[in-house]
C-alpha cells in the first residue's frame, strides 16, 4: 500500500505544498528499517557558549540504541536512547548556529536527521561574575496524566537573562530561552507527585538560586497527557473540532474549523498543527504569517470518490517544539448530507 504524505505550508495569499510518499509493508516488529527522524526539536542559547538542545524520545519500533545530535554536518555528541536532551558547551558567543538530531537502531541502522533548528549564542560580557535573581512566584498544574503546566516571574540580572532551565528534584530536564517565562514539562508518569524549581542562567553562566518549589500531580489514566479535548480545559489541545465534507469540479474536499490552545497559557502562539486520517498522519499545515489565535480554519483534497468515511483529527505543535494532544476526532464521509 502507498501512502502519500503531505506538508503544506500556509503563507499570505498562498498555499505552498511539499508531496512525500511512503511505501506501507514494513514488518509489525520494525525490522528491516532504521529508526524516523526525530520529532519536536528545539535549540536554545544557555549561555554565550551553550545551546540546549531537546527533541521527542521515540517510542513503538524500531528500538532506539541513541541519539546524535549534529551541528552543522558535524557530529558534537550522542546520547543514551533515554535521553531526549543535551548540551552542547565551547561554542562561540554572538553566533548562529544549526542543529539537528539523528537516532540510531539497535540493530545499528542510523535514521534520517530531524528538520534543523537555529540558536544564535548572545554577547560574551566580560568580568560578570554577578548570578540572576531566582525566578519569583512559580506556578503550575497538571496538564493530563503526562504533562505539566509551569510557569514563573522574570528574573533580573545587571546584564540580562539568557535562559531558565526547569529541575525535577536535582536534575535540569528542560531549558527555554531567557524570554520566555512559561512552559509544558511532557513524558511525566499518570498518578504521581512531582516537584520542579526552575533557576536563571546568564550569558556568563552565573546561575541563580533555584525558585520555590512547584507541587503537581498529574492526573490518574492513560492518556496522552496533554489535555484532550474532553472537556478539562487544560487548553493544550485544539478544541471545538468540526468536520465536514463539499464537492467541488467533481472533487471532494474536507473542511475543518477549530479554536486553537490557548497562546497565553503557553507563552506562544501555535503556528503548525499535523492532520490525522484514521489515524495516519496526512497533513502538515504551517501559517508563514498571521497564526489565527480564537479560529482556525483549513479544507484540503481528498479525492474524487464519493461514500469514502475517514475518522480526522488535529493536534498542535507546543511552542517548546513538543506536540500537543488531538482534539476529538470527527468521522465524515464524501458526499454525505451535511448534519
Amino acid at each position: 500500500m502507498r501512502r502519500v504524505l503531505l506538508r503544506a505550508v500556509a503563507v499570505p495569499g498562498a498555499l505552498l505544498m511539499a508531496v512525500s510518499c511512503g511505501w506501507g509493508g514494513q514488518d509489525s516488529d520494525g525490522a528491516g528499517r532504521p529508526p524516523g527522524a526525530p520529532a519536536g526539536v528545539t535549540a536554545a542559547a544557555g549561555s554565550s557558549t551553550s545551546v540546549h538542545v531537546m527533541w521527542n524520545l521515540a517510542t513503538g519500533e524500531p528500538k532506539v540504541a541513541h541519539y546524535e545530535v549534529y551541528r552543522g554536518t558535524t557530529k558534537v555528541k550522542e546520547v543514551p536512547g533515554s535521553d531526549h536532551m543535551v548540551d552542547i558547551t565551547r561554542l562561540k558567543p554572538s553566533t548562529m548556529y544549526a542543529f539537528s538530531v539523528r537516532a540510531r537502531g539497535t540493530d545499528g541502522r542510523l535514521g534520517p536527521p530531524s528538520e534543523r533548528v537555529r540558536a544564535a549564542t548572545p554577547a560574551a560580557t566580560a568580568a560578570d561574575e554577578r548570578a540572576p535573581s531566582a525566578p519569583k512566584r512559580p506556578h503550575g498544574k497538571a496538564a493530563g496524566s503526562r504533562a505539566a503546566q509551569l510557569s514563573w516571574d522574570k528574573s533580573t540580572d545587571d546584564r540580562s537573562v539568557a535562559s531558565y532551565d526547569v529541575y525535577q528534584g536535582d536534575t535540569k530536564i528542560h531549558s527555554v530561552g531567557g524570554a520566555q517565562t512559561a512552559t509544558v514539562v511532557t513524558g511525566l508518569r499518570p498518578g504521581t507527585r512531582y516537584s520542579f524549581t526552575v533557576r536563571a542562567r546568564d550569558a556568563a553562566d552565573n546561575v541563580s538560586p533555584a525558585s520555590e518549589a512547584v507541587r503537581i500531580t498529574t492526573s490518574p489514566g492513560s492518556d496522552d497527557g496533554k489535555g484532550t479535548d474532553t472537556g478539562s480545559g487544560s487548553g493544550l489541545a485544539p478544541t471545538g473540532f468540526r468536520a465536514t465534507t463539499h464537492r467541488t469540479d467533481g472533487a471532494y474536499y474536507l473542511d475543518l474549523a477549530w479554536i486553537p490552545p490557548n497562546s497565553e497559557l503557553l507563552d506562544g502562539v501555535i503556528t503548525e498543527y499535523q492532520i490525522q486520517l484514521d489515524r495516519q498522519p496526512t497533513t502538515s499545515l504551517v501559517w508563514g504569517g498571521t497564526a489565527p489565535r480564537d479560529k482556525a480554519t483549513y479544507s484540503f483534497y481528498v479525492g474524487r470518490e464519493a461514500g469514502v468515511t475517514q475518522r480526522v483529527r488535529i493536534r498542535a505543535k507546543l511552542p517548546d517544539g513538543t506536540w500537543g494532544a488531538f482534539s476529538a476526532e470527527r468521522t465524515v464521509t464524501t458526499g454525505a448530507a451535511r448534519p
